[in-house]
């Protein structure tokens, strides 16, 4: 296999409500159009994916629900509350049939993942100076990679484009 594609994406516009705590918060109103307009970009805008790992909690859960995506999905806790080192363990496990790969996360990994990966020729300045202004709701920034997914390593990424679903 050659290139490998990889999506990390922020969940949508949360909700707090009283009473709930962090991990069961769901998305606002914004938060689920939001994550409607991302599920068509990705839809239309990048190879077809073949596999979504997808934090616990219940804002990511429902971004991925209301993208509309038909994927085989992994719900791993260790991208919940996590680091950089936390969400590469997670992308060295998927198998290495899967050529392009969503990741639903949350911030400020999402963007350390990101910002971390891209250090191989090509990356996108100009994505990179947005993912490290910020990596808003629904976000998602493309990678791509010549590496098997259990080679990933920080820098072995091309960051290749940022896009904000609004």
């Amino acid at each position: 296999m050659s290139a490998r594609t990889l999506l990390l994406m922020r969940h949508a516009k949360s909700d707090y409500p009283a009473g709930v705590v962090d991990h069961d918060r769901p998305l606002a109103p914004r938060g689920i159009r939001e994550a409607g307009l991302a599920g068509e970009w990705l839809r239309s805008s990048v190879p077809p994916i073949d596999a979504v790992l997808c934090s616990t909690a219940a804002r990511a859960r429902e971004t991925l629900t209301r993208t509309g995506l038909d994927a085989p999905v992994t719900f791993d806790e260790r991208l919940y509350d996590a680091v950089p080192g936390s969400v590469i363990d997670v992308i060295n496990g998927v198998d290495d049939g899967v050529a392009t790969l969503l990741v639903i996360g949350h911030e400020p990994a999402m963007s350390n993942v990101a910002i971390g990966l891209a250090g191989a020729p090509g990356s996108s300045q100009a994505a990179a100076e947005r993912i490290s202004t910020k990596f808003p709701t629904s976000a998602i920034a493309v990678l791509r990679t010549d590496a098997p997914w259990r080679d990933l390593t920080m820098g072995a990424a091309v960051l290749v484009s940022f896009y904000v679903a609004r």
